[in-house]
């Protein structure tokens, strides 16, 4: 989202260039023509015209330094484009942009270890593409499936929505074979085809309850730290407390990938437990729990 609203007279085009001018200013401090030549393939000459821009749009965030012969960031700067933390984090480890120009290239030195197969690390493009055209066109898709209790078999789903749970990527769907609402993981669908039954009523996100069910929990520091605000400071919790709101359907995976303590004592230990679940009875009638931490049916049946 642009921040100046001087930008919206600009091409598309410049508009990226100019974005790549402030976001190495802000987070790498520097920035010259080649840096766009490079990454646009574009010439120097035009390359040259983007940064006087740049500097007629936010004077005071760059410098020239003419030892180093490159563009530094200014004391007073302030960006001029808005960009979501996710967006910066991506772009700093796997590079900026999706051209083929200069190749993908991370901006400075980054790791990510928790992947078990960097080949399987996201779908199946060719399975992807079914899944979207199927979500968009609203039909039904015929696929291949791995599952942990039948093994291979064929099923046919309504899916309207892809789900990232921090390990790997599901589609949500409505599964006709057992006539319900399910995630389906990704890698483990084969040979997706569209299909051109009727999609009734019932198969539709409309009527997935799990889905379009709210959630609020209410997350803490776990009652057996010795230092609860180093926690509270490091998720911007207000008044010792992170409130946060999730559909039923993907609310264990959330509990799982932050490890929240869902037990009513928050009585699981270890140094991985950091956050505990205050409000424990608001996961009554949320359905994939099983992965939860330290959830225990029995207890929070009792409490309603």
């Amino acid at each position: 989202m642009i921040e100046n609203k001087a930008l919206a007279d600009i091409s598309q085009a410049q508009q990226e260039r100019l974005f790549h001018i402030d976001f190495k200013l802000r987070f790498l401090g520097a920035v010259n023509r080649n840096d766009l030549v490079s990454r646009f393939g574009i010439k120097a000459a035009a390359a040259t015209r983007d940064i006087s821009l740049y500097k007629e749009l936010a004077p005071k965030n760059l410098i020239y330094d003419t030892k180093a012969k490159t563009y530094i960031e200014a004391d007073q700067f302030k960006p001029l484009f808005d960009y979501q933390g996710s967006q910066a984090l991506s772009a700093l480890c796997y590079g900026l942009g999706d051209d083929q120009v200069s190749g993908s290239m991370s901006l400075v030195t980054a790791e990510s270890p928790t992947q078990l197969n960097l080949s399987f690390s996201w779908p199946n493009l060719d399975v992807l593409a079914e899944i979207t055209k199927a979500i968009h066109q609203k039909k039904a898709l015929k696929i291949d499936y791995r599952s942990l209790s039948s093994g291979l078999n064929q099923r046919e789903i309504v899916p309207f929505a892809l789900v990232d749970n921090g390990l790997r990527w599901h589609v949500r769907a409505f599964d006709r074979k057992r006539e319900r609402f399910t995630d389906f993981v990704i890698n483990r669908m084969a040979k997706p085809k569209l299909l051109n039954t009727e999609i009734t009523k019932p198969e539709t996100k409309e009527d997935d309850i799990q889905w379009n069910r709210i959630v609020e929990m209410h997350i803490v520091p776990h009652p057996n730290l010795k230092h609860p605000e180093t926690i509270e400071t490091e998720y911007g919790m207000v008044n010792g407390m992170l409130r946060i709101q999730v559909r039923a359907a993907v609310a264990g995976y959330v509990l799982r990938h932050w490890n929240i303590d869902c037990s009513v004592d928050h009585s699981l230990e270890g140094r991985e437990f950091h956050l505990w679940l205050e409000n424990t009875p608001t996961l009554y009638g949320v359905e994939n729990l099983a992965i939860a931490p330290g959830f225990n049916s029995d207890n929070l049946s009792t409490m309603n």
